[in-house]
């Protein structure tokens, strides 16, 4: 499962290191990002409209075999890889959640945390390797080997878990894939047409507006129906799934955010190479590997805010000691203490987060509750992509308004001319910001999560699969 959940990251990282890299190869001349952005973009709209879909399907035919489905797709796509990998990472979750009773998930999850780690140490180190030696394009093709191991042993490994018969709830996928399609579609359209007119009389808040009444629509059919509905609204109800699932959008968001103003200026600004850049990344890599499975065992004997709350509260520092860093007098060793700091805060972030949406879920609805966990971490996502985009730009045209209105000056094409050097820092070190207030958010929430009984019917309920 973590050899997956590895992949996912690994995608990720080495193309938040590739960014600055795909824009001097793709867009040079522009001072616009969000060509950029679309990048990560297209990714997130792919993977945040299926994401239910999936969750119902693993239930039904297994966890085992979507995920294995999922993986060969995202091999063999590589570059198209924003379904397959919703499939990945959604089945990864579900896997654990129904394999492990509720009281051994804290050290199960705590691996699948470690593997973050490890991720983000070989995914910007490759990502530098690969785009300073053969190009950008090599990215994408370091799936393949991975993926081909992870198949195998999934394979042979992963046991068959018991599937449940179910009735798929199609009024509820259709307005669901309309609602989410036209939200995200609305959000990440927004900068390019200056949210305002797409065609016609479509513009783009009439997008985003009507796909939030779709929404709308959406949850009144979920609570009307009674057979068995795509999201089943009773598992809010569990006051610990609703504050996780709010958490973990607030992780999303920041996750997805804060590398691409930080990339831009390590490299633009300071002159690293992308192998350079990753280095700077060792000490949160290390921070979260080791940790993390601390923080798993730990967790299954203590209340979970023990661990969020720190956790959170180190990112949200992290990212602020960045922003006060990211000037061009900086030494640049000094961008080796937040991301050790961002490192710690990670270990108690991803696992106990995970743990704590899925620990009183039955095994029934272990598709079901990480779909909706999945989606809400994606959406998220997407917020963070169209706003930090957003912000960029902004910070960018207040900071730098001769070079935004002339052109002269552009950040496209490599490094910095010396003169725009300040100013651009200075706009990559207020975006910075945007991600750590959102995650502060995340801190005050998990501040209501309560610490989950040591016995649970759920618990009962789901050691029994995992004795066989």
């Amino acid at each position: 499962m973590v050899i997956g959940f590895f992949m996912i990251l690994v995608d990720t990282t080495i193309v938040s290191v590739a960014n600055p890299a795909i824009k001097a190869a793709l867009d040079p001349d522009t001072n616009n990002l969000d060509n950029v952005v679309w990048v990560t973009s297209a990714y997130l709209l792919a993977y945040a409209v299926p994401l239910l879909i999936t969750g119902r399907l693993g239930d039904r035919f297994g966890p085992r075999t979507i995920y294995l489905i999922g993986l060969a797709i995202f091999t063999l796509a590589s570059v198209g890889c924003g379904l397959s990998d919703s499939l990945t990472s959604l089945q990864t979750v579900a896997v654990i959640t129904r394999t492990f009773p509720p009281n051994q998930r804290g050290a199960a999850m705590g691996l699948w945390g470690a593997t973050s780690g490890v991720a983000m140490l070989v995914g910007p180190l490759a990502g530098g390797l690969l785009v300073d030696a053969f190009g950008w394009e090599w990215i994408f093709f370091v799936n393949i080997p991975v993926g081909i191991v992870g198949f195998v042993l999934a394979w042979i490994f992963v046991p068959r878990l018991e599937t449940h018969p179910h009735r798929f709830d199609m009024v509820g996928v259709v307005l669901s894939a309309v609602a989410l399609f036209l939200i995200v579609f609305g959000l990440q359209e927004g900068e390019k047409f200056d949210w305002g007119v797409i065609w016609g009389p479509i513009s783009v808040w009439l997008l985003i507006g009507t796909g939030i009444v779709v929404l709308g629509l959406f949850i009144w059919q979920q609570a009307k129906t009674r057979s068995e509905p795509l999201v089943p609204l009773d598992l809010f109800r569990d006051r610990n799934f609703s504050i996780a699932n709010l958490g973990i959008a607030t992780v999303g968001f920041t996750v997805t955010s804060m590398s691409l103003p930080l990339m831009f200026f390590i490299q633009l600004a300071r002159g690293l190479t992308p192998t350079q850049a990753a280095l700077l990344m060792i000490p949160m890599a290390i921070g979260a590997g080791v940790l993390s499975p601390f923080a798993g065992k730990l967790l299954d004997r203590i209340d979970p805010r023990f661990l969020l709350v720190p956790g959170l509260t180190c990112v949200v520092l992290s990212l602020v000691w960045y922003s006060v860093l990211m000037n061009a007098d900086t030494p640049i060793w000094m961008f080796l203490l937040p991301s050790a700091l961002m490192g710690i805060g990670n270990a108690g972030m991803w696992g106990p987060l995970a743990t704590t949406a899925t620990r009183n879920l039955s095994p029934h609805q272990a598709g079901a509750g990480a779909g909706i966990y999945n989606t809400t971490r994606t959406i998220g996502s997407v917020l963070g992509s169209a706003a930090i985009a957003v912000f960029m730009q902004a910070r960018l045209e207040s900071n730098l308004p001769a070079a935004a209105e002339s052109g002269s000056g552009s950040f496209g094409g490599g490094a910095l001319p010396e003169v725009v050097v300040a100013p651009f820092s200075t706009a990559m070190s207020q975006t910075m910001l945007l991600p750590a207030v959102v995650l502060l958010i995340g801190v005050v929430a998990v501040l209501f999560l309560k610490r989950p009984p040591t016995t649970t019917v759920a618990a009962k309920q789901a050691e029994a699969p995992a004795s066989h």
